[in-house]
């Protein structure tokens, strides 16, 4: 069973999501930071950069929003031209149009916004210019997918693009159809606000952090629900009708005096996961270090003294450590290259199952993850999509007088 666990202050929205009782996703939003990444903005072109094959879009944000070329051509691979085109031929400065925000702004760049629009809802994601029908990975049924596509291909008209999304299997089709006719008039929505404002405007945002989690990882009729706040308290019931008319499990509303994350056992947890050094069960450690688009994690055996023999030992320690990065992976949203630098084996039998085991734990992340393999130098290489900042509200601040280097000069010392 699945636990979401809910604090709300005044400024700021923090979220856990429990398996049996473990931490597995955590996430916090600001006020002023709710529905930016998936939000759609009425934008103006500013610069148009050929060597560099993007623009530069006013959305209205501190910053102008990035839109590359390949964000331009048509969302449907077959239906692009074979020889890409000049971003000048697409686009020119001054010129109107409508984006969606793919990716926060971060350190000193703008927002990554995209023209392949998407909306996604309770059993579908619904793009109104892809022309294609496509049926989540994770369903494996060959009979369910084909069922799923034919009810795609039935419903969706002309132009628009629909992703059947792992959740929606083995439901009627009465439920996807009425999903879809929901996105259709909130699509019908955004055009007529852009056809309406004047750039820079937001047009749609997307949905707040708990409505978000509601959709995307909570089964309204098993899981359970539990937050500290009346008014957002509220806010989910409102949300969980439309998603779940037919019944929903009660939200719970928590009212004692202690935190409800030290309650729930949260707040141990997320000290526990978020430190630079991690200690596993038996007393192996992970070293996590991070840069600004790569995470590097090194496996020691530390005080695990683990079987019989030596490679017994790292091969114990190497899979304990793998179920474990898989977690905080998702856990910590670490995204970019990440590289894993496992204690050496000398089987690759031993290597597939510290593979198997990393590959196990990942497909329960909702976020795109790919394990590339291993490398001459006997690292695991592996890349994790991310569209959304750090946990914010616990993960630490960098220091601003070094850096985030943390080095002390020696002569500081004398």
């Amino acid at each position: 069973m699945k636990q979401m666990i809910v604090h709300c202050t005044q400024h700021m929205t923090r979220m856990a999501l429990l398996e049996d009782g473990k931490l597995v996703e955590y996430a916090a939003e600001r006020d002023q930071q709710q529905g930016l990444v998936g939000s759609y903005y009425k934008g103006r072109v500013i610069n148009v950069l050929p060597g560099m094959q993007a623009a530069f879009v006013d959305i209205g944000q501190k910053k102008n929003a990035f839109l590359y070329v390949d964000d331009v051509l048509h969302p449907h691979l077959d239906k692009q031209p074979a020889v890409k085109p000049s971003i000048e031929e697409l686009l020119q400065p001054g010129q109107d149009i409508i984006v969606q925000v793919r990716k926060e702004p971060s350190g000193g760049k703008g927002a990554r916004v995209t023209t392949h629009y998407t909306l996604p809802g309770r059993w579908m994601v619904y793009m109104p210019f892809a022309e294609y029908v496509g049926v989540s990975k994770k369903i494996g049924r060959e009979s369910e997918r084909n069922r799923l596509k034919g009810i795609g291909e039935r419903l969706r008209r002309n132009e628009e693009g629909l992703i059947m999304r792992t959740v929606s299997e083995d439901e009627p089709p009465e439920a996807v159809e009425g999903d879809l006719t929901f996105l259709r008039a909130q699509w019908g929505t955004i055009t007529r606000r852009a056809a309406a404002s004047t750039a820079p405007a937001l047009l749609h945002s997307d949905l707040s952090i708990v409505q978000r989690f509601i959709r995307d990882a909570f089964n309204p009729h098993h899981d359970e629900l539990v937050i500290d706040s009346h008014k957002a308290v509220l806010e989910a019931e409102v949300f969980l009708n439309d998603m779940a008319p037919d019944g929903y499990r009660p939200v719970g509303f928590y009212n004692r005096q202690e935190s409800i994350f030290t309650a729930y056992g949260v707040q141990e947890q997320l000290h526990r996961s978020f430190g630079r050094k991690i200690i596993l069960e038996g007393g192996a450690t992970l070293i996590w270090d991070e840069a600004e688009a790569l995470t590097v994690i090194d496996v020691n055996t530390a005080q695990y003294t683990g079987g019989g023999s030596l490679e017994e030992t790292v091969t114990r320690t190497n899979l304990l450590a793998a179920e474990q990065i898989g977690r905080l992976i998702r856990l910590r949203d670490t995204g970019g290259i990440i590289i894993i630098d496992f204690i050496d084996m000398e089987q690759e039998e031993h290597r597939k199952m510290v593979t198997d085991c990393l590959e196990s734990v990942i497909t329960r992340d909702r976020t795109k993850t790919h394990i590339l393999g291993w490398t001459r130098l006997g690292l695991l290489e592996m890349t994790r999509k991310k569209a959304r900042h750090d946990s914010a509200g616990f993960a630490p601040v960098t220091c601003h007088c070094c850096g985030g280097t943390g080095k002390v000069g020696a002569w500081l010392e004398e």
